[in-house]
């Protein structure tokens, strides 16, 4: 017998996905990703307890594989196009940051997969930037400008963010 419920809309890539958690007779939590639904199987025994965590934990997972495989496509992208890189990236779990660049090393957050593909561009884009040329300059926010026009509407999307 499956008991269904509803917890929350996710993101991926800018798009929202209805979260469902079932319940069923099987032995290990289980994450799967058809659609527009993110469906989360959960033994029965879990009805009984607080699942929040469980599920957020199985999400965090989620997003990890999800930044591990597609990450490296958008970065290659900046590279790119800046001709320029750091030795290296790292995806790694940040409190309320998308992005930050440590000597010549990128760190990102692997939730940055749940915005638009656009914004995880500006935000490599920008931490690139940062390894080079001084953030507070004139120089910064004209390669920004000279890369990707719209730099500011993306900033927009993203107050409240860090990056």
């Amino acid at each position: 017998m499956k008991k269904e419920s509803i917890l929350k809309s996710v993101k991926i890539f800018g798009v929202n996905y209805e979260l469902k958690v079932l319940y069923k007779r099987i032995k290990t939590p289980k994450l799967n990703v058809k659609e527009k639904n993110i469906e989360i199987s959960l033994p029965t025994k879990y009805k009984k307890i607080q699942n929040d965590v469980i599920v957020e934990m199985l999400l965090q997972k989620m997003y990890d594989a999800i930044a591990n495989k597609e990450l490296e496509i958008i970065m290659e992208k900046v590279r790119t196009t800046l001709k320029f890189a750091p030795e290296d990236y790292k995806i790694m779990r940040l409190d309320k940051r998308l992005g930050k660049c440590l000597a010549n090393r990128l760190i990102i957050n692997p939730d940055i997969v749940k915005y638009r593909k656009e914004i995880i561009e500006y935000v490599i884009f920008y931490e690139f930037c940062k390894l080079k040329i001084n953030k507070t300059s004139k120089k910064f926010y004209d390669t920004l400008k000279q890369y990707m026009p719209n730099y500011e509407n993306y900033e927009f999307e993203l107050v409240g963010v860090n990056y």
